[in-house]
């Protein structure tokens, strides 16, 4: 599992996922109903993003985003 710990982080393993199901930044823009600029900032590690944007994104793209406390984990 992949660590996200900033906006950027966030954003550059949407993007990755993005690119590795083929769709462009209009695709999943249409896919969560905003405009592709908004997709833009996402991917950009843009802070101000909204977070039900950020986690749609995520759903539409088929990743999970969970949260756990510092020092636990799956293991």
């Amino acid at each position: 599992m992949e660590r996200v710990n900033s906006p950027s982080a966030l954003g550059a393993a949407l993007r990755q996922r993005r690119r590795k199901l083929g769709l462009t930044q209009d695709d999943l823009a249409l896919a969560i109903g905003v405009n592709r600029k908004v997709v833009g900032q996402l991917e950009g590690g843009k802070q101000s993003v909204r977070l039900d944007i950020a986690l749609n994104a995520a759903r539409a793209l088929g990743l999970n985003v969970g949260v756990e406390a510092r020092g636990e984990s799956d293991s």
